[in-house]
């Protein structure tokens, strides 16, 4: 009965090692395919360390999703590119307007304050405000007016051929938020797990940009304002540049989590048909800590 007892302590122990502190790459993906199997949905994972690229995890990686908000962080790349460029500054000062056009006709269409997530925005109707703004409401607070104003300004399809210029080649920018004549027809923004690494692989060690616009990206993506997926599990020393995305059965997190040593991975965590919410935060917050303890044990 002792060596009962001590068998199973061995195999409990060994357990929780492989799958709460997985020490390899097979080990990892073993821990996040098993977290996910009990859950309603359907879920694609892209995991990389950047300091040893070798060292990484897909799941469904080129499974199309509903971008949802993810694809607000290729709209600020677009920002800090063309001001690199010399065509404006950051700072340049915009009209706050909240009239837009369908992709479909043109016909014109506005966004509604209760249903965004960021709604002090709309109190500057017809005033200025500066891009840098804009875009930092569209990040931490996802506000959509921001990034309809910002899309409008800067044009759909540049922020799509910028993308194909990194070799996201999934990623799809084709409007704004609230454009339901084109939702009704299917045209709505789309990425894959891989293609939202490749973009942030392309913000911390790219050539895109130079370092100041890297740093200013970074600096707003981390200072996320829903943090209830992947940093929600993650020791306070930790520190992740993010976004989020959610719609009806849609929730997505993606970004950089920088470890204390200055070491750093990427994770994307998409999901669609998942009816509940709750269990898949909690399901990527857990992801996100197996991703940690997997970097804690491969110094």
């Amino acid at each position: 009965m002792k060596y009962l007892y001590l068998l199973l302590i061995l195999i409990f122990g060994t357990a929780c090692t492989t799958t709460d502190h997985p020490e390899t790459i097979t080990e990892l993906e073993q821990a996040i395919e098993s977290r996910l199997s009990g859950l309603e949905g359907t879920f694609g994972i892209a995991f990389k360390n950047l300091n040893n690229p070798d060292e990484y995890v897909f799941i469904n990686e080129d499974e199309r999703f509903h971008a949802a908000s993810t694809m607000k962080t290729p709209v600020i790349v677009e920002l800090y590119k063309r001001a690199e460029s010399g065509e404006f500054d950051v700072q340049d000062s915009i009209v706050v307007k909240n009239t837009f056009k369908s992709i479909v006709d043109g016909s014109e269409f506005t966004m509604q304050v209760s249903e965004d997530s960021e709604q002090g925005l709309y109190e500057k109707l017809n005033a200025k405000t500066s891009l840098y703004d804009l875009a930092y409401q569209m990040i931490t607070r996802s506000s959509n007016l921001a990034t309809n104003i910002l899309i409008d300004f800067l044009g759909a399809e540049s922020v799509t051929q910028t993308m194909r210029s990194i070799g996201a080649d999934s990623i799809e920018v084709l409007r704004g938020v609230e454009d339901i004549k084109a939702y009704e027809a299917g045209l709505s923004n789309t990425t894959t797990p891989r293609d939202l690494l490749v973009l942030f692989e392309e913000i911390e060690q790219g050539a895109l940009l130079n370092d100041r616009s890297k740093e200013a990206i970074i600096s707003i993506l981390k200072d996320q304002k829903y943090n209830e997926m992947i940093p929600a599990k993650l020791p306070a020393e930790a520190s992740v540049a993010h976004k989020t995305g959610w719609i009806t059965n849609v929730h997505h997190d993606s970004g950089i989590v920088y470890m204390p040593d200055g070491r750093a991975f990427v994770l994307i965590f998409l999901s669609k048909e998942a009816p509940n919410r709750e269990a898949v935060l909690d399901a990527a917050a857990d992801i996100a800590s197996y991703c940690y303890q997997f970097m804690l044990s491969n110094k």
